[in-house]
């Protein structure tokens, strides 16, 4: 069997690594960037929907945000009806770190579909979408305390 995931992985981590070093001029760290676009695109946000957006769990979310408050990328607002629950806002400066990001992102993607065809492209995002629903539904699992049985 090839090992795709092991090529996954590896890309993830190039990424992951252009990254942090492109946005560290931005005091943007270890993947913080990612939890800033997805606030950013979903503006209100609370922080168990971003955790599970991102495949992380809620303390390293926690870390995350609270890195981002205090460097000033994002504020937390109360939620009107539940006070327990925060929700989560781009402050300005976060706002203009964006386009940024975009830019990169955008630039990577450019880079790692180089020489693919339009459905070359469209198959390989199509199939990357079902290796991550088949991979969701064990991370879901044993997120609830399950093992997997392998």
């Amino acid at each position: 069997m090839k090992e795709i995931l092991r090529e996954i992985g590896m890309i993830a981590r190039a990424l992951d690594s252009i990254s942090n070093i492109e946005f560290k001029e931005y005091d943007l760290t270890k993947g913080q960037y990612l939890y800033l676009v997805r606030i950013c695109e979903n503006p209100g946000i609370i922080q168990e929907k971003l955790a599970e957006m991102i495949k992380v769990d809620r303390t390293t979310a926690s870390r995350a945000i609270k890195k981002l408050v205090s460097n000033g990328f994002i504020d937390k607002k109360d939620d009107e009806h539940n006070q327990k629950i925060n929700k989560l806002f781009p402050t300005e400066k976060g706002k203009n770190v964006y386009p940024f990001i975009r830019r990169e992102n955008d630039y990577s993607n450019k880079v790692a579909l180089d020489g693919f065809t339009d459905q070359e492209v469209e198959t390989l995002f199509n199939s990357l979408q079902k290796v991550r629903k088949n991979i969701e539904k064990d991370w879901e699992f044993v997120k609830k305390g399950n093992k997997r049985n392998y």
